[in-house]
């Protein structure tokens, strides 16, 4: 019998601030993180939270993400001293490109003043698990760690894995989640080359005027538990991980097939995966990209995998409206948004969501934040879609902690 997986313990830094309780809080506000077309972290200043060691050391993605997990961890009750077995701690942090800001500035060194000037930590700061490992080392973290790339999946790949990790025995706690900082020249250059970057700079999931997506950059983290040692040790349970679907488009390297049938069937087998029927699901946290294709292959997805009646029922919103597309990071943030909209009981809005498309016809929670109705009674449902380049498409069904 699988073990179940609860989250005791999130931790944020986006666009809109510092702390996983900020960015909600300010979502929900119709605070919007973006400007000049970008969703940047302002407000993070790494001297603030880090060593200068560790920021030598650490490109802006892994600092990222050592910050959020150590909001996560704090909140679990854990961040000094564990509770459990360091080897049977696992660590998950993915990302969709790594440390991009490190490889040019190391390749201006190396074409400016000689290959000789390159930093020996170069390679060290740019891989894509850097992440993973400095979570590990600075907290103690000897279970599985790893990175997982998956493009715009690779958050809820991570999350998805540690709970799997946790389930069946190979780890007793996990601290899973992604991060990017992708917000460099060479980004926005390859981004913008491929027509994929919105001209207006405004991130408008599901409107009839949405015309690409706005890049921006965070991470997010969750510390998973197994439930009967988390409850032993009195831990505050924020909420429990409950389903996991993953499929392939096996269509084509940018587009997402059309019709939505590789992403309904990451929903369909999340919810198996939960026990539950779309009856229980009581909001859906969307991808919801601002692009034409993204958009309206995700309401098909939803329509197919939760019935066209019950899909039209359920609030959808997303999350990149407010602070951009995250990249590798996006499930990650999204989960722990979603974790808050649980635990809060309020549903934050789509913004600029406000010239409906005749094609789209869910409800996008429009204008301002509204309360979160559980279905069926008992703690409220909610499924986080991340679907990615490459075709890869991933589901999570998160429930809230009983009231």
């Amino acid at each position: 019998m699988k073990r179940r997986v609860l989250i005791t313990g999130i931790g944020a830094v986006t666009p809109l601030g510092v702390g996983a309780r900020t960015l909600h809080e300010r979502w929900a506000a119709g605070v919007c993180g973006i400007r000049d077309g970008a969703g940047a972290c302002d407000e993070f200043e790494p001297s603030d939270h880090l060593s200068l060691k560790e920021i030598r050391r650490l490109d802006r993605f892994a600092q990222l993400a050592v910050v959020a997990a150590g909001e996560a961890l704090a909140q679990a009750g854990w961040e000094q001293d564990s509770p459990y077995d360091a080897l049977k701690i696992g660590c998950v942090v993915a990302t969709g490109i790594g440390g991009i800001g490190t490889v040019e500035t190391q390749h201006d060194m190396m074409r400016d003043r000689g290959a000789e000037r390159v930093s020996p930590l170069g390679i060290p700061l740019y891989m894509p698990n850097a992440a993973a490992a400095a979570v590990s080392m600075k907290h103690h973290l000897q279970g599985q760690s790893y990175g997982v790339v998956s493009a715009c999946a690779s958050g809820a790949h991570a999350v998805g894995s540690a709970m799997r990790m946790i389930q069946y025995g190979d780890a007793d706690a996990a601290v899973a989640g992604g991060s990017e900082a992708t917000l460099t020249e060479f980004g926005f250059a390859c981004f913008n080359a491929m027509q994929a970057l919105s001209p207006s700079g405004i991130s408008r999931p599901f409107d009839l005027r949405r015309d690409g997506f706005v890049m921006g950059e965070g991470a997010g983290i969750l510390v998973l538990e197994e439930a009967e040692a988390a409850r032993a040790r009195g831990a505050t349970i924020l909420g429990e991980v409950i389903g996991y679907g993953s499929t392939s488009d096996a269509f084509h390297l940018t587009a997402p097939e059309p019709s939505g049938e590789p992403g309904s069937r990451a929903i369909e087998l999340a919810l198996k995966d939960a026990g539950l029927a779309p009856q229980d699901i009581s909001y859906v946290n969307a991808h919801g990209t601002s692009t034409p294709l993204n958009d309206a292959t995700e309401t098909a997805a939803l329509k197919r995998a939760l019935g066209d009646e019950r899909a039209k029922q359920v609030p959808v919103s997303s999350t990149k409206s407010a602070i951009g597309h995250l990249l590798g990071a996006a499930g990650a943030v999204e989960a722990v948004a979603t974790v808050e909209t649980l635990r809060t009981r309020v549903i934050p809005p789509t913004l600029g969501y406000e010239v409906p498309d005749p094609e789209l016809d869910l409800d996008y929670v429009p204008g301002e934040a509204r309360p979160l109705l559980a279905a069926n009674g008992g703690p409220p449902v909610a499924v986080s879609n991340s679907f990615a380049f490459g075709g890869h498409n991933v589901a999570l069904v998160l429930r809230g902690a009983p009231s």
